[in-house]
């Protein structure tokens, strides 16, 4: 029998849980294919353009940090979805990861990973609507459709929320996830080839250093922000007929994802320098290709933005039972479209009035990512598998991935809250000298 202290995303206990609210149903499930192409999809976005700059901020040392959390990533993929099928208070299938640190910690445990997944869940899709209001304003400058990036970030919000609320589960998401994964190709060729064409133009006016130690928790974040979907793999992993498959999956999908970021981050960074800018697009000439990349780009995390929120709403619907059982088909529907309204209107709000991409993709890498992709994974998988059972490479690999993340959340995150005050009083100082003149 279940433990009826089982939880989802809120860490709040269950009453009444059966096994059959637990186990894992696949009789809707797609394929492989579908799972690897949401995987891409929703790693493959916003943190790819910034590996350049992260590379600036690190130096070419940092290629090496690119190289080390792809395996890492990889690595904890695969044991948290182990730790699914160990559960220590039940028998059957653990349903999402915040279910996995409910039973390997209790309630506390299940609390942390609630507090360190939403700066992901819902992070993302702040980052999301960060990034398409200013592209999306930059692509419009000197039209009359540069409306600014407030009323652009509303105008995705609303796009956003017809997929968000009108699909009900991760598979139906699958279609959106291929033509967003195409997009994400397109834009690496662009980018690559455009910053080999404009070489010549900044060869002689940037800087680059081999290792900048100074900033490589920084960069660290960045890049763990780029390779962390752990908290999406539990439901990604359910929706695939064959689960037996999933480490071939995950597997590709991220050496899929590690093949382009390294294309793009040795190429911007070794064209533009410690000038590169984040989105990368920025730094190439203006023209048709790169009106062509915003677009693109916008197209894709446009359609990745879902896939984080579905995750989220997911577990939050379960736990407040919302089933068409219980409620009707009519009823299921106001109450999810009601609640997913309720989180659109959160993200959108936080995107308009902290509108810092840089900096707030390196406060989400290292307080959401860097936990969720490298701490969590491996403290749950001693305490759900065991610790003296593992080889002693095994146990050294795992002590180096908890080193990485705890360097990645504690001086990543102390560094982007201090550029995040800087930016607000830096703001704060032009808002007064304006209103001054």
């Amino acid at each position: 029998m279940a433990d009826s202290s089982i939880v989802t995303v809120s860490g709040l206990p269950e009453k009444n849980r059966t096994d059959v609210d637990i186990d894992c149903d696949r009789s809707n499930a797609g394929s492989s294919f579908y799972a690897y192409w949401n995987i891409v999809c929703a790693i493959c976005g916003i943190g790819m353009l910034g590996l350049p700059q992260a590379l600036s901020r690190g130096g070419w040392g940092a290629v090496a940090l690119i190289i080390a959390t792809w395996w890492m990533a990889t690595y904890c993929s695969i044991i948290l979805i182990r730790c699914l099928y160990s559960p220590r208070h039940q028998e059957s299938r653990l349903t999402s990861f915040t279910a996995v640190a409910e039973d390997a910690f209790g309630k506390i445990g299940g609390y942390l990973l609630f507090f360190f997944q939403s700066w992901i869940v819902l992070g993302a899709p702040i980052l999301i609507f960060v990034l398409c209001g200013s592209s999306m304003n930059e692509l419009c400058r000197g039209t009359k459709a540069e409306i600014g990036q407030v009323p652009w970030v509303i105008v995705f919000c609303v796009l956003v929320s017809i997929p968000y609320i009108f699909f009900k589960s991760m598979k139906d998401m699958g279609w959106t996830s291929i033509f967003g994964t195409i997009a994400i190709i397109v834009i690496t060729i662009i980018c690559v080839v455009m910053a080999g064409i404009d070489s010549p133009r900044v060869a002689n006016t940037v800087r680059h250093d081999n290792i900048v130690w100074g900033g490589f928790p920084v960069a660290l974040s960045t890049i763990a922000l780029s390779f962390g979907a752990n908290v999406l793999y539990p439901n990604i992993e359910a929706s695939m007929k064959r689960p037996r498959d999933w480490s071939y999956t995950v597997s590709g999908a991220l050496a899929t994802c590690a093949l382009l970021y390294i294309m793009v981050a040795i190429a911007g960074y070794y064209v533009y320098g410690d000038t590169v800018l984040n989105p990368m697009y920025y730094s190439i000439p203006d023209g048709v290709s790169k009106s062509l990349c915003i677009i693109l780009m916008i197209i894709n995390i446009t359609v990745s933005a879902p896939i984080f929120l579905m995750s989220f709403t997911l577990e939050c619907e379960e736990k407040m039972n919302v089933t068409a059982e219980r409620w009707g088909r009519i009823g299921e529907f106001a109450l999810r479209a009601s609640f997913r309204i309720s989180t659109i209107l959160f993200c959108g709000i936080i995107a308009c009035v902290v509108p810092y991409l840089d900096i707030l993709m390196s406060l989400f890498g290292a307080l959401g990512f860097c936990t969720t992709t490298f701490i969590f994974p491996i403290i749950c998988y001693w305490r759900l598998t065991g610790f003296r059972n593992k080889p002693i490479y095994e146990l050294v690999w795992n002590f180096f991935i908890l080193f990485y993340g705890v360097v990645g959340l504690v001086f990543g995150s102390w560094f982007a809250v201090q550029d995040l005050i800087q930016a607000f009083q830096a703001d704060a100082a032009n808002t007064a000298s304006t209103s001054t003149a």
